[in-house]
């Protein structure tokens, strides 16, 4: 979890370097959507990249829940390795002059296309992590994340025993979660004007990692039993992890 929150840092702290917007805070394109009200076209192209972090969500429940409902094995990976290859695509596009130079004046019709392309993908990171955890834990946006953290703090405050631990124990994986994406954020925004567009090879990287970690095989001696595997995959223990 800690990986896709940096991976989403770095694209975020990406798009601003670029052309000095964000991808990943829909709450600020669903601002920007308002105070633009007078300029359709404005209005509408930020309407586009809100869009396209909508289906990319689509698109990740489709890959994972639509395919349970119609009796077909769900792929939980793919969605991610969608990601990673919609981060590789941006970065060849952005190289190949597709997007404009970089740090060229912001809301030109180039840089909507780049951030409607990363929006999808933050849509499908986000969608998979949520439909995976009972909609229980976000990685692309760290308002919900820093709410949690500090209600975990106060509930540690005001307990005592095994409720104060698992507080305490919440209150790390939130506090985590907002420490992994200003690193994501930090390591990414110096090597974008050192590598040009090339530098989204880095969240491609953290996700690979990730996916790697997440979907390897496990031996027969460490299968877990049935009642620890029911355990393991509640909506609670895959939130904490």
């Amino acid at each position: 979890m800690l990986l896709l929150a940096a991976a989403a840092g770095a694209v975020n702290a990406g798009a601003f370097a670029v052309c000095d917007r964000f991808v990943t805070h829909v709450t600020g394109t669903l601002t920007r959507i308002g105070t633009d009200a007078a300029h359709w076209l404005l209005m509408l192209e930020y309407s586009m990249v809100l869009a396209s972090f909508v289906v990319g969500a689509m698109v990740s429940v489709l890959a994972i829940q639509g395919r349970a409902l119609r009796g077909k094995p769900p792929m939980p990976a793919a969605p991610l390795i969608g990601t990673v290859a919609v981060l590789l695509l941006a970065a060849a596009l952005g190289d190949a002059g597709a997007f404009g130079p970089i740090g060229a004046p912001a809301e030109e019709a180039v840089h909507f296309a780049f951030l409607s392309l990363l929006a999808f993908g933050m849509g499908l990171l986000n969608a998979t992590v949520a439909s995976s955890t009972a909609l229980a834990v976000r990685t692309t946006h760290m308002t919900g994340p820093a709410s949690d953290f500090g209600v975990h703090l106060a509930t540690a405050w005001f307990s005592d025993g095994e409720a104060r631990r698992q507080a305490l124990q919440l209150a790390a994986l939130r506090g985590g979660k907002l420490v992994a994406f200003v690193a994501g954020a930090a390591l990414m925004f110096p090597l974008v004007p050192a590598m040009g567009f090339g530098a989204f090879g880095l969240p491609a990287l953290l996700l690979v990692v990730s996916v790697a970690r997440s979907f390897a095989p496990i031996s027969p001696s460490q299968s877990p039993s049935p009642s620890t595997l029911t355990a393991l995959t509640s909506p609670e223990s895959i939130a904490q992890r």
